[in-house]
């Protein structure tokens, strides 16, 4: 009989110590809402950075899960009575165990609730569309290249036109007569004819000597290179980083009056500014709630943005999702207000300390970034030439082939004259040195005698 009593007794304690081991790992009932791409639908299932984060966190601490979306589809805010609503008044009331979510940490929701440590870092930006937030400027047309490219350029096209110049003097082919023959290639001429080569104007007469046509070819190729890379630059670098715009931070945007700016309503964004005492941040809460410029979701703003004329204030992380989604968009460098998104549980709940290590554990082991990285993926094509002038290094296979074109040109030149001077020399016994000087004499001064010449027929003519 005590046996039996004994048995008895045992059996009531294991299904005693069962429950209660039930109780303490029951599913978790997790609450979230909606939001790209944090949480997002698919089919029956729900996707996303922070389902993927849970998933994470329920391996590692070894526990199951229930979500569903929150019924008011709200964050978290505090009405005039207290209570709360969204999320956050779930967990309050008990309706669920966690809420997992783009949550900003702040002073209110911690004196209501337990938050982890961040699993994201964040701020307050503002996204604009590109082609209305562009300042323009009188010398725009010059940023495609740097200012040392243009004076590299510069350089190239007098000494090409002085190589032009030279050579035509010097080849007897271009010039064979120096006494009688003038000369087209002139200074002025030369300089008229490289400009016209570079614009593709094609401007004559064109060298006949081989000299001065490799001269003309290897400038061909250096324009055609030179404006490929002009055109190319020019077309990418205006809207393509925030350094061009014309609100470039919250202060620009505070004193314009030409585009609207709105934040989301009921937002922790809207709090930090209504809270601020900072002159610039109050100048915007107060402009919002003058012209009731909030919107009621994320996806609004955007599409507001989008839309022109507008700029939407809110969380940096959210922003850089939409530059990612849409090309036409842009977000400014200034950040302001720096915090994290956090999970939030139960105040007290011996869950949370749990969760904390993990996040902790994750970041250490670069699964955060990888899950950013995942649900952030930029759908623009990436353009590593933009915002950014070219320098004389990215030309310099160009500037060395065009400074091999003209010493080329300029050698076949004294080569032609020592030719033409050798037979010269057979022809009136004379060495080649000396027929090849006169002809140097002759070529070089035959203008400065030309000029007098025609000095003096002008003076005779006036007598």
């Amino acid at each position: 009989m005590r046996v039996l009593v004994g048995v008895v007794v045992c059996t009531v304690v294991l299904l005693l110590s069962l429950g209660s081991c039930a109780a303490v790992r029951p599913d978790l009932t997790i609450t979230t809402i909606k939001q790209d791409p944090y949480t997002m639908s698919k089919g029956s299932q729900l996707e996303g950075y922070c389902m993927d984060l849970l998933s994470e966190l329920a391996k590692k601490l070894s526990f199951k899960y229930n979500v569903h979306l929150v019924k008011d589809g709200s964050y978290g805010m505090q009405d005039e009575s207290g209570a709360w609503n969204g999320m956050i008044g779930e967990v309050v009331r008990g309706e669920a165990d966690l809420a997992i979510a783009p949550l900003t940490l702040t002073s209110a929701r911690e004196k209501a609730v337990g938050m982890t440590k961040p699993f994201m870092q964040t701020g307050i930006s503002i996204l604009l569309r590109k082609d209305i937030s562009e300042e323009a400027g009188f010398f725009d047309f010059l940023t495609p290249f740097s200012v040392d490219t243009w004076m590299g350029i510069l350089a190239a096209y007098l000494g090409t036109a002085v190589c032009f110049c030279v050579v035509a003097r010097l080849s007897p082919c271009e010039w064979s007569q120096p006494q009688t023959e003038k000369n087209s290639f002139t200074l002025s001429h030369s300089l008229w004819y490289t400009a016209g080569a570079l614009t593709l104007q094609g401007a004559g007469p064109h060298p006949k000597a081989l000299s001065g046509r490799i001269i003309c070819c290897t400038w061909w190729l250096f324009g055609l290179v030179l404006l490929g890379c002009y055109f190319s630059n020019l077309s990418t670098s205006h809207g393509s980083d925030s350094n061009s715009l014309m609100v470039k931070g919250f202060e620009d945007l505070a004193n314009q009056q030409g585009i609207e700016y709105g934040t989301l309503s009921g937002s922790s964004t809207l709090a930090y500014f209504r809270n601020s005492n900072n002159p610039t941040y109050r100048r915007i809460y107060e402009h919002m709630e003058r012209t009731k410029s909030f919107v009621s979701s994320m996806d609004e703003g955007v599409r507001r943005a989008k839309e022109g004329n507008f700029a939407f204030i809110g969380e940096s992380v959210s922003l850089d999702l939409a530059v990612a989604r849409h090309c036409e968009l842009i977000r400014v460098h200034e950040v302001i207000g720096m915090r994290g998104y956090s999970i939030a549980g139960t105040l007290g709940s011996p869950m949370l300390k749990n969760l904390s290590v993990a996040i902790l554990q994750l970041s250490e082991a670069g699964e955060l970034s990888y899950l950013r990285s995942k649900w952030w993926a930029s759908s623009c094509m990436a353009d590593p030439a933009k915002a950014s002038s070219l320098q004389p290094h990215s030309l310099k296979g160009m500037f060395l082939v065009l400074a091999l074109g003209l010493g080329l040109g300029v050698l076949l030149a004294v080569l032609e004259l020592t030719a033409k001077s050798r037979s010269s020399a057979g022809e009136q016994r004379k060495s080649c040195c000396t027929v090849l000087s006169e002809e140097l004499s002759q070529r070089f001064r035959a203008n400065t005698t030309k000029e007098k010449r025609s000095e003096e027929t002008t003076d005779k003519e006036k007598a």
